[in-house]
């Protein structure tokens, strides 16, 4: 493990401070080694809307929701995923941090698309085989760890090439668990527009700090709509040998720093 590198998640969601993130992560680039991996969701919104389609989602049995991706929203996906790249790597370049974007035919993300989704809908379990989402098969550690040591911040878009299958639609989360654990970090920062987790969110007094490695089955019963998704990441990083995985709040200034000393919910392993 190199405790020294730092994974961070930046969300993508509506509400994110984009710019008060990339401002921190600037500052502690400087410092320590860094990945970045961001989410694509409000800008692929945005995108899907101006274009007269419906945003769609579909929420698997046990309760996790994901977009529908067809082959017509995977290119919109693609395409907000490089403007919300273009958008980090600029901040970053301006505070005279060297990252680089690494999309599309860059990705370092491999991935197999899966062929049958399983949905509810309309209170029934059906088949979905025209989705272009995937599943993570590997990372290109030896990419990776090349750029940092030449103190290059990569930005990883939750996207993955399957060479069958082209370019897929992977959940940011599980992306950044599963580039945390190749390059053996220390940390791994997911900002999101909460706080952290909450036993009964969104009440206050329900909040919790400090979540060890044996509590996460309990963690997920806590966990609603895509928080689920974000905790199943956190343990995936925790077995891939990440030390601490923080959930935390980013739509605040310092949020990485505000992180890193504590706030958020704390999982160890």
């Amino acid at each position: 493990m190199n405790d020294d590198i730092l994974v961070v998640k930046l969300g993508g969601g509506a509400g994110f401070n984009m710019q008060a993130a990339c401002d921190d992560l600037a500052r502690i680039a400087q410092r320590r080694p860094l990945i970045v991996v961001h989410g694509v969701s409000d800008m692929a919104n945005r995108l899907t809307q101006e274009r007269g389609l419906e945003v769609r989602m579909i929420t698997s049995p046990s309760g996790h929701t994901s977009r529908y991706t067809d082959e017509q929203t995977r290119d919109i996906y693609v395409e907000a995923a490089e403007l919300v790249n273009q958008q980090i790597v600029s901040f970053l370049q301006a505070a005279n941090v060297t990252a680089v974007g690494l999309v599309n035919d860059e990705t370092v993300i491999h991935g197999k698309r899966k062929t049958a989704i399983r949905a509810v809908i309309n209170g029934r379990v059906r088949m979905i085989r025209d989705d272009y989402s995937g599943s993570i098969s590997g990372v290109d550690t030896a990419r990776l760890n090349r750029l940092l040591n030449d103190n290059v911040v990569p930005i990883l878009p939750p996207i993955a090439l399957s060479e069958a299958d082209g370019l897929l639609n992977v959940d940011g989360d599980r992306a950044s668990a599963a580039i945390a654990s190749a390059v053996s970090a220390g940390t791994l920062i997911i900002l999101t527009n909460v706080r952290g987790l909450y036993r009964n969110f969104p009440d206050e007094h329900t909040f919790v700090s400090q979540i060890s490695h044996n509590q996460i089955d309990e963690a997920m019963t806590w966990a609603q709509g895509r928080m689920k998704r974000k905790v199943v990441g956190t343990r995936e990083a925790l077995e891939g040998g990440v030390r601490q995985v923080i959930l935390a709040d980013g739509r605040v200034q310092n949020p990485v720093q505000r992180a890193l000393d504590g706030e958020g919910t704390v999982f160890t392993s």
